[in-house]
């Protein structure tokens, strides 16, 4: 059980408390953002916010941990940046695993990881640091997944799969096995990739072809 400080007060924040408060043994004691975002009342969900920038003030490090369970924004550069930002101040960092979810023995899930309701999680997967799986997914056997990745919902990643840093999995998409998953590829909606990917590259369609564009460029 950990006393906990969650960065945000926007949706993920908002889940983030749901889900620790009912489905974890951890105790949410506070929120916290940067100065330039603070709420109106200083409040959120009934509980103080407080600025980044001055957490340690009242919530120090050795007493109290972290949860940033943030979105895609930026490819996931943004969720990045303020995770190093809290592990810079000191902070542990807990994951949630929802108890709904099927995470088989030996699994290994890194910190500030956001895992919901009906993942299935097959054994010999590891999971880096700051990864979101939304709910519904599978994640094939001896797979790994590394740091600052984000799957929606109902994805499908077959075995032997590896996701390098930075890629998002938009819902209903599909890898095939042993496929490579190249760092920053956007894998579209109902995607389906039969073939390794490119730094960056977006991919649409089944199966799935590189488009023109960047992730990294894309408003996203």
């Amino acid at each position: 059980m950990a006393k906990v400080v969650i960065f945000g007060v926007q949706d993920f924040a908002q889940l983030g408390n749901f889900y620790l408060r009912h489905d974890s043994p951890h105790e949410v004691v506070a929120f916290s953002v940067h100065e330039k975002y603070m709420p109106e009342g200083r409040s959120f969900e009934g509980l103080p916010v407080v600025p980044f920038e001055r957490v340690e003030e009242t919530y120090a490090p050795s007493e109290y941990s972290f949860f940033a369970p943030m979105s895609h924004r930026r490819m996931n550069r943004l969720r990045e940046s303020v995770y190093r930002e809290i592990k810079g101040k000191g902070y542990g960092l807990v994951s949630y695993v929802s108890s709904r979810a099927t995470v088989l023995p030996g699994v290994e899930i890194g910190d500030n990881c956001f895992i919901l309701e009906d993942n299935t999680v097959q054994p010999f997967v590891r999971v880096g640091d700051n990864v979101v799986l939304w709910s519904g997914n599978h994640i094939g056997h001896h797979s790994v997944i590394r740091d600052h990745v984000l799957f929606t919902s109902h994805v499908v990643l077959s075995g032997h799969c590896t996701v390098e840093p930075y890629c998002f999995f938009g819902v209903n998409a599909a890898v095939r096995d042993r496929a490579l998953i190249a760092e920053g590829t956007l894998v579209a909606m109902g995607a389906v990739v039969t073939r390794d990917t490119e730094p960056w590259g977006v991919y649409k369609g089944n199966p799935a072809k590189k488009s023109e564009v960047l992730s990294k460029d894309l408003d996203f």
